[in-house]
């Protein structure tokens, strides 16, 4: 009993804390530093003459300007559609000879959709595109395919199946939702 109470003191005691101790804020002189003064550097001259390099034994590289050509104007196109790989593709372009270039290309989503991009590009504007989509996004199912052979067929095993005793605890229960 006599151990309760001395513990139930003490604790008593150590809830109510110490008082945080007052304590003045130290005021300090600002430093004073002197600034240094120091003799600029005096480097003797050196004792050797200077190292004189004849100019090159050979004359120096001329090279001609890379000659700028003309754009050339030029036209392509081509096209993959092979239905029972859902592979459909195209894409075409033309050039000017003044660098102008447009063209399109298009490619069969796996949502089902046909993404379509019509785009320009030259020197003062760049690479500009117009994207656009035709037909409805559906959810992706691949299609399933049963494997194109028969499953084996072993010959059933020539020993008894091993029957091993049930367990003297009763098989779990699991939850079914969580």
């Amino acid at each position: 009993m006599k151990i309760f109470i001395l513990a139930a003191f003490v604790a008593v005691v150590a809830s109510q804390g110490y008082p945080k101790p007052q304590y003045p804020k130290p005021q300090y002189p600002k430093p004073q530093y002197p600034t240094p003064e120091y003799p600029a550097p005096a480097y003797p001259t050196p004792a050797y003459k200077a190292p004189a390099y004849p100019g090159p034994a050979y004359p120096s590289p001329a090279y001609a300007k890379t000659p700028e050509y003309a754009p050339m104007p030029y036209s392509f196109n081509w096209a993959v559609k092979d239905d029972p790989s859902y592979n459909d593709y195209a894409h075409q372009e033309t050039a000017d000879d003044k660098g102008y270039v447009t063209g399109s290309y298009r490619t069969l989503l796996p949502d089902g959709r046909t993404q379509i991009v019509d785009y320009k590009a030259d020197d003062y504007t760049g690479y500009v595109a117009d994207v656009k989509y035709e037909g409805e996004a559906k959810e992706y199912k691949p299609a399933y395919k049963p494997a194109g052979y028969p499953s084996p067929a072993y010959p059933s095993p020539s020993y008894p199946s091993p029957s091993y005793p049930s367990p003297a605890y009763p098989a779990p229960k699991y939850p079914t939702k969580y």
